[in-house]
């Protein structure tokens, strides 16, 4: 199959169109009339991921590996290093990132997840409503999205009728929440200083926590078009320790 087959069905079902302006979705390295010998998806490349695959592999990655411009290729150093190995074997890399978000993987980890029933969509903010409580909330939130430390709260609230979710890094997006409560990672000091003013409940779920669920969802789309991809989990590039 070759690659330009695979990308206008990525982007049949999910249009690069969508991304940012600061995002670099689509192809990043390779060319539209290579062979594809097979299919890798993770939510992130390493080179212990091109070392164990094939000539020829295509990689279908959440985050791009070029995100600004880059002015020099230096392969003893990241980005470039990776990009070394790929063209040396021969290697394609596609990342679907935020035009994903919008159109697949926030409302995949509200629903299929979490389990809660969307009602509303806005980009990459998704909102559920209901009644939830706060210690089963966050219960809740530790089963089911795997969390093994310590979750940080910001504006607690016993009762929650509405939850609003963005997957990776999305306390940005708090001015554009009417909802309760707010799920998402990377929440900074002063996000929570916000939040708090103005009356916002916010979970940090942690970006890899929250994403991680993307190889297994853009391999579940990659069946439609006959494609058995394999799933390589990426590492979380966090350790979490517990306090004593």
């Amino acid at each position: 199959m070759r690659l330009e087959e695979i990308y206008r069905y990525i982007d049949g079902i999910s249009p690069f169109e969508l991304q940012e302006k600061w995002d670099n979705s689509g192809l990043v390295v390779g060319s539209m009339s290579r062979e594809i010998s097979e299919v890798v998806v993770a939510l992130d490349l390493d080179l212990e991921m091109i070392d164990a695959s094939k000539e020829g592999t295509l990689f279908v990655v959440h985050h791009p590996l070029i995100f600004g411009g880059l002015e020099r290729l230096d392969f003893a150093s990241y980005p470039a290093n990776l990009i070394e190995c790929l063209i040396q074997k021969q290697q394609s890399l596609i990342a679907a990132h935020t035009n994903f978000d919008k159109t697949h993987l926030n409302r995949f980890v509200l629903e299929e997840v979490l389990g809660m029933r969307m009602t509303e969509q806005s980009d990459f903010v998704c909102v559920a409503t209901g009644e939830w409580y706060y210690e089963k909330l966050l219960k809740l939130l530790r089963r089911r999205l795997d969390l093994r430390h310590e979750l940080r709260v910001v504006n607690p609230k016993e009762t929650i009728r509405s939850i609003a979710l963005t997957t990776g890094s999305g306390a940005s997006l708090m001015d554009t929440v009417e909802a309760d409560c707010f799920l998402t990672g990377d929440i900074k000091y002063h996000d929570a200083v916000k939040a708090t003013n103005q009356g916002l409940m916010m979970v940090d779920i942690g970006h890899y926590e929250s994403e991680r669920f993307f190889a297994d969802l853009m391999t579940r789309e990659l069946k439609f078009l006959g494609i058995s991809a394999i799933i390589t989990g990426s590492k979380n590039p966090f350790v979490m320790e517990q306090a004593h």
